[in-house]
């Protein structure tokens, strides 16, 4: 019994430390724990812009960079729920188009009042993003190929509804959304994106249905053995996405005054970026929404301040690729190790 109890002793040491080690932890501390990576990347980026980029380090600059990195912001929130699970969304920038196509069309041309075309707006997303989520969960498409297919069609009915034209000319309460700023700082808009990320991060932390995000992404295997839903989860998951695409919409359409069936192109790219970066692992099972919210705002200080330094936008796209690539060959070395 005394040998047993030896033995078992430093092992109960060692657990009961960590445990005091994790609680011992400041409440910033433990939001930060696996970001850190990011949040120096952040601040080297942040400490060099503001000594080559002219204007950087002013108020007015700072807080359009706040204002430029909301739909960005929006979507890589959702994108990091469907990563987390081992997914991909290709369409958000697709599925954002149509959505203010809609808003647009429902408003201007049907003559609905604007709050109901916004809500359509937002559920026409929604339903794009349970279609994503049907054809991976009970299809069994892979996520690659589901959300391609949605991306293209998507596309195509957001050009289709007026034959490519863009549509202009909303309410100055609606501009107001994201133009007017309270107390000279933030907008209705980003407040909007701050409690998004806010409800994001409880949600994944502390309830049940967001642990079993973690769980799929995992091993969907044994989560389906501990009776999670697997299916549901998956499909769930891509229709939040697809609801923040429509909120995304609504914030873009907000920003420029017009609905535009371009809208969103390309910025799928800088939505994965921004949560791998942020320290999601593309195999799934890992992510933090304060990890992807960091990610978003390296690509946002990034493309704003190689805006202010003269860069060519075709520079900036290859150095977002390289940007992807060194984040995902991390993941893939930190995976390695562990």
């Amino acid at each position: 019994m005394t040998t047993t109890t030896a033995a078992a002793s430093p092992r109960s040491a060692r657990t009961g430390g960590a445990t005091r080690l994790a609680e011992g932890r400041s409440p910033l501390r433990r939001a930060l724990s696996g970001a850190g990576g990011p949040l120096i990347g952040l601040i080297v980026l942040f400490v060099l812009l503001s000594i080559f980029a002219p204007n950087f380090l002013t108020a007015r600059n700072l807080i359009n960079v706040v204002d430029q990195v909301t739909v960005l912001g929006i979507l890589a929130l959702g994108a990091t729920a469907v990563i987390i699970t081992g997914g991909i969304d290709l369409s958000v920038g697709a599925v954002l188009a149509l959505s203010t196509m809609v808003l647009g069309v429902l408003s201007h041309t049907a003559g609905a009042p604007l709050w109901l075309a916004m809500i359509a707006a937002v559920a026409v997303g929604g339903l794009a993003g349970m279609v994503n989520g049907l054809a991976v969960s009970i299809a069994r498409l892979p996520p690659f190929i589901a959300t391609l297919a949605m991306m293209s069609a998507a596309r195509g009915l957001a050009n289709l509804l007026t034959d490519g034209q863009q549509i202009t000319g909303y309410p100055e309460w609606f501009f107001d959304l994201s133009s007017q700023r309270y107390l000279g700082l933030f907008s209705i808009t980003a407040i909007a994106l701050v409690v998004l990320y806010v409800i994001g991060w409880a949600w994944l932390k502390y309830r049940a249905s967001g642990r079993a995000v973690y769980a799929v992404g995992g091993n969907p295997e044994v989560a389906r053995l501990a009776g999670i839903k697997v299916k549901s989860v998956v499909t769930w998951v891509y229709v939040a996405a697809g609801v923040l695409a429509g909120l995304a919409a609504l914030v873009q359409a907000s920003r420029l005054d017009s609905s535009q069936p371009s809208a969103g192109t390309g910025i799928e790219l800088d939505v994965i970026a921004a949560v791998v970066i942020g320290g999601a692992s593309l195999a799934g099972g890992s992510g933090r929404v304060v990890g992807t919210i960091i990610g978003v705002l390296i690509i946002g200080v990034l493309h704003n301040g190689l805006n202010l330094l003269g860069v060519s936008s075709f520079v900036q796209q290859i150095i977002i690729g390289v940007v992807i690539a060194g984040a995902v060959l991390t993941d893939t070395l930190r995976r390695r190790r562990t």
